[in-house]
């Protein structure tokens, strides 16, 4: 019994040969059993190297046959989105999510029948109190000025703009797209660490240069930073702030290494590195250890841009910290132009699960961190605060404006937009719509002209979005959402104000000596402007 339970496992592998040597021999009489002898025959030739292969169990225990495995694995993601999933279950964006997009995006009506389908009186549901007296605005353009006191060319920001994504992370195509989308619709485009590449300046969008730890585009050989190269990067017309990368929600605290057989010479052209090596981007920054020479560096940054807006993105970890960035913007009066809250909910194709699932601060709760720290601060009204962190609908953006935020960046939104299916295939270089791939052949699929104008539309379909939601509460402007203007359901049931939970704090209250939020007080007491370093017997 024994053997006759071993043996099955190889009947795949013995039926295939047995059908190979049927078609070989039928084919005398048919000539086409012949492709299907060469079918059998290949399947026979992989039994024969599945059992004498050592690297995989399953496989040579199951010739053939344990290849199944392996397909159900790679297409699981799509199994699942379009056969198993509901409309509201995240897997990290639910159906209903990407549908919007993809609807906006086209034109498409975005409307749904038969009310909602949220569950309305469980926990954590949420929901826009309206007025009986809504307003109907027609510009919904909506916009926010960038650029404190010390900043010369302050950048007219649209509410909602592309986040940081990297040419390399992204297509070249995948760039052009979302480039020539914000060109078309008058809004912003993040460029991520990568430098600016010439998609990005071909596409003739305004861009945010982001400068990472690896100093893409403004650095010497040694990865350190090169004023005289940034200098030259910043002067382009195209580039409208410059954002610091302390953190990104991803993987916050975390380096990265682009391997030398990934690095093409459009991709070394962009990061300024050369080819042939490996492409390190280091945890830290080299430019400034401390919080005083953070804000020397942001300083250093503005004047050799010309006096343009400056800013970092952070995703918040020890608190204590960014009260350390806080006191020395106090200490020096170096004070950004805008900070980039990124929430760990944020998306990457290069980080690792842990760092994905259990590091850094949720959007939420970290921007309302750093809105209330820079009120107790009394500076909340000369620093401007973006949020990210899967913010893909108008009630995405209010919410996040009522709790504190300027406006609001997406990433995943827009990718969305040019085509993205949540293949989640983003590190394999296999993307299937040629949107996460440097293969030419793939990215070939991905039609610029036709996904810019879904990038232009997505961005002014969600913006006249807004404008409704505005209006409907009675608002001239969604800047003017605030936390009473949102409820939330308990855990035990009941309804209460997000004004309850996020809470505005009094401006100035750090500069006192009340007793106040404690909680915010004992950090900010522990908080050193001249090191990030914690006190001796303290936690963060």
């Amino acid at each position: 019994m024994r053997q006759l339970i071993s043996l099955q496992r190889y009947a795949t592998f013995a039926l295939v040969a047995v059908l190979a040597i049927v078609f070989f021999i039928a084919g005398f009489w048919a000539s086409w059993a012949f492709l299907l002898f060469f079918v059998f025959a290949a399947l026979t030739a992989l039994g024969i190297h599945d059992v004498r292969q050592t690297r995989h169990a399953i496989i040579r225990n199951y010739p053939v046959l344990g290849h199944i495995r392996f397909l159900f694995e790679k297409i699981r993601p799509e199994i699942r989105q379009y056969l198993i999933e509901g409309d509201q279950d995240e897997q990290p964006f639910s159906r209903e999510q990407r549908s919007l997009v993809y609807q906006r995006s086209k034109g498409a009506e975005d409307k749904r029948p038969f009310g909602t389908q949220e569950r309305v009186y469980e926990a954590g549901y949420s929901w826009l109190t309206h007025s009986v007296q809504p307003i109907h605005l027609e510009d919904t353009d909506f916009r926010v000025n960038i650029g404190g006191d010390h900043c010369k060319q302050p950048y007219n920001a649209s509410l909602y703009n592309i986040s940081a994504m990297s040419f390399g992370a992204l297509s070249a195509n995948a760039i052009s797209a979302l480039n020539k989308g914000a060109k078309m619709g008058g809004f912003a485009h993040d460029t991520g660490e990568g430098g600016i590449s010439r998609y990005h300046r071909d596409g003739g969008g305004d861009l945010i240069y982001e400068i990472g730890s690896g100093y893409f585009g403004c650095r010497n050989d040694d990865g350190t930073f090169n004023p005289e190269k940034f200098a030259k990067q910043a002067e382009n017309d195209q580039v409208k702030m410059i954002e610091l990368k302390l953190s990104q929600g991803a993987k916050p605290g975390h380096g990265g290494m682009l391997p030398a057989a990934k690095i093409t010479p459009e991709i070394a052209e962009a990061r300024d590195i050369p080819m042939g090596v490996d492409c390190v981007s280091p945890a830290a920054h080299t430019a400034f250890t401390g919080p005083m020479e953070l804000m020397q560096f942001i300083g250093q940054l503005r004047d050799l841009s010309g006096g343009k807006p400056i800013g970092f993105k952070l995703c918040i970890g020890h608190r204590r910290e960014f009260m350390c960035m806080v006191k020395a913007m106090l200490e020096t009066g170096i004070i950004p132009d805008f900070i980039v809250v990124d929430g760990t909910e944020g998306g990457t194709g290069a980080a690792p699960l842990e760092f994905a699932n259990h590091v850094g601060m949720p959007m939420v709760e970290g921007l309302t961190f750093v809105h209330n720290t820079l009120r107790g601060a009394g500076i909340r009204d000369q620093v401007k605060i973006g949020a990210a962190g899967k913010v893909v609908s108008a009630f995405d953006i209010a919410r996040a404006l009522s709790i504190g935020a300027d406006w609001c960046n997406s990433a995943r939104g827009y990718m969305f937009a040019i085509g993205c299916i949540q293949a989640q295939a983003c590190h394999t270089n296999h993307c299937p719509v040629g949107v996460t791939t440097q293969d030419p052949v793939r990215q070939a699929a991905l039609d610029v002209n036709n996904k810019s104008k879904r990038v232009a539309r997505f961005h002014a379909n969600t913006l006249r979005a807004l404008g409704e939601m505005a209006g409907a509460a009675g608002l001239n402007d969604p800047r003017g959402f605030l936390p009473y203007h949102f409820m939330t359901r308990k855990g035990d049931g009941q309804m209460t104000e997000a004004a309850d939970v996020y809470t505005y704090l009094r401006e100035g209250f750090l500069l006192d000596d009340g007793d106040d939020n404690p909680i915010y007080r004992e950090r900010w007491a522990r908080a050193n402007a001249h090191s990030f370093a914690p006190p001796e017997a303290a936690t963060s």
